[in-house]
């Protein structure tokens, strides 16, 4: 099965949508229960899959009637199962009970939990055969050709959440991909578009912090300041569209009201147009090949006046240019390039790295790796799992000497 599914992933007899969330109680998990919650006729909640918040999960599954709720991490359990006595909802701990979770019947499983951790996860859902409608960048940044070889041998529907591919994924003509010329994202530019270069160097962890147009996690935000968020969603894009990597492109688009653009060999150019609120790509994977009511904003374009659009600065933002580059090498460069930002990243909020020394440590780690790794073919999950924790040492090692 390709990106473009054309299969109906929900039942066509009327009866609730079955669905496992994966990642219940961050962001894209959330904005899932919030649609879920206001069409209880429409949803059926089999499974809510968190890391550790136990609190939100339980009140979170009692709320959905969820029919079981389980954390990742093993010393949790007992908490949950306190926060949950008397509600008649089963729960687990541990990454068993996790896949007994992901085992259930279902008909959609939203696999957005962050990180490498969603990796195993989120391959178990394909394996079950289950639609999945994916938020996690690991599976196709860290592992794309092996994600998608899934995807083909189990014929699963895979729809793109992420506002950014679902945008594409709703103007990409199937029947018509051979006649398409480029796909387009767009990029906010982040806080620190028109910032003198020279004055990047002393960016503070709260400036960076400081998302112009949404609300996400501390590392998205500043993968988008960095602009490295953009790059991950190009090598997504790259796995989850028909297309070389010279078919795709970056606009710089401060607005944020166009989210995807794809250029066809007649000169149309169709985009996907909306507030920015991540119901709205959510929605539409739930109700695909429909559509459904969401209470978001409206686009008013009187309203905005302007949109404008401009070439990205690969100078200014030097971790757009390191992730297309290790797009094209392939392989394992991909999930050098994850492990490493993850690292460095999480370095720069604790104040240990300098804002610009995040892609200085990436192209470290990329250049330290290039041999052993670039345009190696991953074989297993184990075997990304492996190339992601020596990425992860390699870029420690970096920041403790810096």
């Amino acid at each position: 099965m390709s990106s473009t599914p054309n299969t109906n992933p929900g039942n066509q007899t009327g009866e609730r949508l079955r669905l496992t969330i994966l990642g219940a109680t961050g962001s894209v998990g959330l904005s899932t229960l919030d649609i879920v919650l206001r069409n209880p006729e429409r949803f059926e909640v089999v499974a809510l899959v968190a890391n550790s918040s136990v609190e939100d999960l339980a009140r979170l599954a009692r709320q959905v009637g969820a029919q079981c709720a389980v954390v990742a991490r093993e010393d949790k359990g007992r908490e949950l199962t306190a926060a949950l006595s008397g509600s008649g909802i089963e729960c687990g701990c541990g990454e068993a009970a996790v896949f007994e979770a992901i085992d259930r019947p279902a008909d959609m499983v939203v696999g957005a939990i962050a990180g490498a951790a969603g990796l195993k996860p989120t391959l178990r859902a394909l394996k079950q055969g289950r639609a999945v409608a994916l938020a996690n960048k690991e599976c196709l940044v860290s592992a794309g050709d092996l994600f998608m070889s899934e995807v083909a041998r189990n014929s699963v529907t895979l729809l793109p959440l992420d506002s950014e591919h679902n945008a594409i994924f709703q103007v990409f003509e199937t029947g018509n991909a051979e006649h398409v010329e480029k796909v387009i994202l767009t990029a906010s530019g982040g806080p620190f578009r028109t910032m003198p270069l020279a004055e990047m160097q002393s960016v503070t962890r709260e400036q960076a912090l400081k998302h112009p147009n949404f609300d996400m996690g501390s590392r998205i935000t500043i993968d988008s300041a960095t602009m490295m968020n953009k790059g991950f969603e190009v090598i997504e894009a790259f796995h989850l569209f028909p297309l070389s990597s010279d078919q795709l492109d970056i606009l710089v688009h401060p607005q944020q009201a166009v989210h995807g653009l794809v250029q066809y060999r007649d000169g149309s150019l169709l985009a996907q147009m909306g507030a920015p609120d991540m119901r709205t790509p959510i929605a539409h994977c739930l109700a695909w090949p429909n559509r459904m009511d969401v209470p978001v904003e409206r686009l008013d374009l009187a309203k905005i006046s302007t949109l404008t659009f401009e070439a990205p600065d690969y100078n200014r933002f030097r971790c757009l240019s390191l992730a297309l580059q290790a797009m094209k090498r392939g392989g394992g460069a991909t999930a050098v390039l994850n492990a490493a930002d993850e690292i460095a990243v999480a370095a720069f909020l604790d104040r240990r790295i300098g804002f610009m020394d995040i892609p200085a440590a990436v192209e470290f780690c990329l250049d330290k790796l290039d041999k052993a790794h670039g345009g190696r073919h991953m074989v297993d999950v184990d075997d990304v799992l492996s190339v992601d924790a020596e990425a992860r040492l390699i870029c420690r090692d970096w920041v403790a000497a810096r």
